[in-house]
């Protein structure tokens, strides 16, 4: 299980929020529990199994709801 937290371009309502943590919830591999989206600091926080799904995958499914993603760290 890696550990990622994605930087986007900024948040700017609630609602963008929603739209990308259901976009993610709905990825096989994602760690349902440990997926947050920060609004303030336009960042996701999560768990993946690299087994099921790459970071690239991660990014592509945020892309897809219209939001760039700046910066992604894994560890």
């Amino acid at each position: 299980m890696k550990s990622a937290t994605i930087q986007m371009e900024t948040l700017t309502c609630p609602s963008c929020l929603q739209k990308i943590e259901g976009a993610l919830k709905d990825l096989d591999g994602v760690e349902k529990d440990t997926l947050k989206v920060l609004f303030n600091s336009s960042k996701v926080k999560l768990n993946f199994d690299e087994d099921k799904i790459t970071l690239a995958e991660i990014e592509a499914a945020i892309n897809r709801q219209g939001y760039k993603v700046l910066q992604s760290k894994v560890k």
